[in-house]
């Protein structure tokens, strides 16, 4: 049985395994990591009362007892196939005894595992620094644009094209406005958010450009670290321009999931009362009872995010980007844009 510090890891690992509770991994983990805990969210919280109320003997003994039968669980559900060479690097919260007990069970088998010195807070610690230092040594190029101009799809065909790009809405899991969050789903932690980004920027080469989008620095309820933010303010930019009719059946097909959601549409909409007043609240909210969804988005991106864009783009420096006139948003015509700014920007 091995020790690894976050400092040294540098993979090779056959599985990263998180054995703390499932709602500490949900909160965050190591990317990639699968989720196999020693103990359960309920059984965790028990296992605690009874180091404070009763004493750590008595505690040890339970946690000892439920974490046996999940490791035993682990071996018959996920450990049974693996070969006698499998390392695996397990770690808990801090590098105790939860991933102590594991590995201990996993190499007494013939596994190799390896844990995590100081376990998930090492790692956190690692997040911490790198998040502040690892961002401002790439080099960024913005692409910017009106709400609905296909910017996301624009970074998908660039990277198509072999670009390196680091897509903050898709690490957010949030498309960058009010209706940005798909119904039914969650963004991540900001701890989570953080974890993310450090590790999609330590899979590229500092010596390429990195190309995202002119996000502002809050993505629904997640900030975008400021170092980051700031580099990607003092960088070169595109804007993307399109036609209205094309913004609109773009949005129209890229939030249609919700259209069966017309309530929670019209509390979005009557939050932004302070902004608009009652007048343009109402009309907005006609359009929605009449399912008038392309009237409705027309009306949101005059009235409401043409504005909104040119106040921030201008504070950060984007709206003197290159302009790429797209006449239509098929995919076709944006692989080709994506392609003609790669020739322009390489």
């Amino acid at each position: 049985m091995g020790v690894t510090r976050v400092e040294d890891w540098t993979g090779g690992f056959d599985a990263i395994i998180d054995v703390r509770s499932p709602a500490e991994f949900a909160d965050d983990h190591i990317p990639g990591a699968i989720s196999l805990p020693a103990l359960s969210n309920e059984q965790r919280a028990h296992v605690g009362n009874l180091y404070k109320q009763v004493s750590a003997f008595e505690a040890k003994k339970v946690g000892a007892a439920l974490i046996s039968r999940n490791i035993a669980h682990h071996i018959e559900q996920y450990f049974i196939d693996k070969p006698g060479g499998f390392r695996p690097l397990v770690y808990c919260w801090r590098g105790g005894q939860r991933s102590g007990s594991v590995a201990l069970v996993l190499a007494e088998i013939g596994f190799r595992p390896h844990t995590l010195i100081g376990g998930y807070k090492a790692y956190r610690r690692s997040v911490l620094s790198q998040v502040e230092t690892v961002p401002p040594r790439f080099n960024y190029r913005v692409v910017g644009g009106r709400t609905a101009t296909a910017k996301t799809r624009f970074l998908e065909a660039l990277a198509q094209a072999g670009a390196q790009v680091l897509d903050l809405e898709g690490l957010a899991n949030h498309k960058g406005s009010m209706f940005g969050l798909t119904p039914g789903t969650e963004q991540p932690s900001p701890r989570g958010f953080e974890s993310r980004i450090v590790d999609a920027l330590r899979r590229f080469d500092p010596e390429k450009p990195v190309w995202v989008e002119s996000e502002s620095p809050k993505i629904g309820q997640l900030f975008v670290p400021k170092s980051l933010h700031d580099a990607m303010r003092n960088a070169p930019a595109i804007r993307v321009h399109a036609p209205m009719a094309a913004r609109v059946q773009h949005s129209v097909n890229d939030y249609r999931s919700w259209f069966d959601h017309p309530d929670e549409v019209k509390a979005r909409l009557e939050r932004l009362t302070y902004r608009h007043g009652h007048a343009m609240i109402a009309k907005w909210v006609a359009l929605l009872d009449a399912r008038d969804w392309h009237g409705l988005v027309e009306a949101l991106l005059v009235d409401h995010y043409d504005p909104a864009y040119a106040g921030s783009s201008s504070a950060y420096g984007w709206d003197q980007g290159e302009p790429v006139e797209m006449e239509d948003l098929s995919p076709e015509n944006i692989k080709k844009a994506a392609e003609a700014v790669l020739r322009r920007f390489s």
